[in-house]
């Protein structure tokens, strides 16, 4: 910031003479102008008048440098945010595919750490060495969705950023292909860890479970009310709930369900009836989301896995007779203070225990599960 201060000083006396012509009236009071035949002919001015005119105009060259700094401080206190200032949220970047082939070394069988009923996904390796995530999209499914306007989907979800979702970064399109790159997360999922791993159980102590409990209730409750447009997931469960090495939740493949509306696989027993049913506004909504993620709080609670809808049929009628001791993973000490876990089982029979019109929002069910983590976990 540039500023300038001109003082002006006075024209010399002889030129304002000759910019005012000198006017004399006459007996008849008809005024006569006549020109001064010198125009650089000096005024005379007394001393007083000298020293007021130039305590008047040091007076106002003063103010004028005060005002300048006071405002000056004052836009240096409060900047004006400029475009280039703000905070940009940037899309999906569009990966060529030979750079993704490059990363993934030809999408390499040993370079598989995932698969699922959207595609398999690979460890890849950008450039400057960043380690990535790769989905690579089922070929069928890509035939059956190629006139679907994959990049701008993309593009729309890559706008979500919480520390509980894990966020996209890339995608890459070609003849039937489609791959979305997403941020790496350094450890497994909620599934391998309850029921693939021998010692996963048990490193997810009551506090931890409730703390991932929580973490993904925050995730969903961004995805469904925080991003514009809003976020349906399609398929809450907990093999898309991924751990990190803080074991803290991230919620991934959020809002692909678009890819495979129909496919079974891998959503039953995470979904409720109406999903199947287009007469009772079927699909996926927020409400499925929720009775989803009411499904991962059984896990929490059980160590059961879903199988394929049982889990939920099992567990309702435990929790509504207060038989704790039968539906807690009992690969853990049960706490001497259940209350926090029996808070936590009502609100997964809330979860999955009602019709959509009455089951409550995820920002309920967010509140709940952060009260309880403040409560014990911290």
């Amino acid at each position: 910031m540039y500023i300038s201060f001109f003082s002006h000083t006075p024209l010399p006396r002889t030129i304002q003479s000759h910019l005012l012509p000198s006017t004399t009236i006459t007996a008849n009071h008809k005024p006569h102008h006549t020109l001064q035949t010198n125009p650089f002919k000096t005024l005379k001015m007394n001393a007083a008048e000298h020293i007021a005119y130039d305590t008047v105009m040091i007076t106002l060259s003063i103010s004028l440098i005060v005002l300048a700094i006071i405002l000056f401080l004052a836009c240096k206190k409060k900047p004006v945010e400029s475009e280039e200032t703000l905070p940009v949220k940037l899309c999906a970047r569009a990966y060529p595919l030979t750079e993704v082939d490059a990363a993934t070394d030809g999408f390499n069988h040993r370079r598989i750490i995932g698969q699922g009923r959207l595609g398999t996904v690979y460890a890849g390796t950008l450039e400057k060495e960043e380690l990535v995530a790769v989905k690579r999209i089922h070929p069928v499914l890509v035939l059956s969705n190629a006139g679907f306007g994959f990049s701008s989907v993309l593009k729309w979800l890559s706008l979500a950023q919480h520390p509980n979702v894990v966020p996209i970064i890339g995608f890459s399109e070609a003849p039937g292909e489609r791959v979305i790159l997403m941020e790496f997360v350094h450890m497994a999922s909620l599934d391998f860890y309850l029921h693939k791993n021998q010692d996963g159980a048990s490193l997810l102590d009551w506090n931890k479970r409730l703390r991932i409990a929580a973490g993904a209730g925050r995730g969903l409750q961004y995805l469904h009310e925080v991003v514009a447009p809003n976020i349906v997931h399609g398929c809450v469960k907990s093999s898309n709930i991924l751990i990190d090495v803080n074991f803290c939740a991230r919620i991934c493949d959020y809002g692909l369900n678009f890819l495979a509306p129909v496919e079974k696989r891998g959503v039953v027993g995470y979904v409720d009836d109406e999903y199947w049913s287009e007469r009772r506004g079927g699909g996926a909504t927020k409400e499925s989301d929720v009775y989803g993620l009411g499904v991962v709080l059984l896990e929490l609670l059980t160590g059961k896995g879903c199988e394929g809808g049982l889990l939920v049929k099992w567990a309702l009628p435990l929790i509504r007779e207060t038989s704790f001791s039968e539906l807690l993973d009992p690969r853990l000490v049960i706490p001497s203070d259940t209350k926090p876990l029996v808070r936590l089982a009502k609100v997964a029979s809330a979860c999955v225990g009602n019709s959509r019109k009455c089951r409550p929002s995820v920002a309920q069910v967010a509140t709940i599960l952060n009260n309880l983590e403040t409560e014990v976990c911290l």
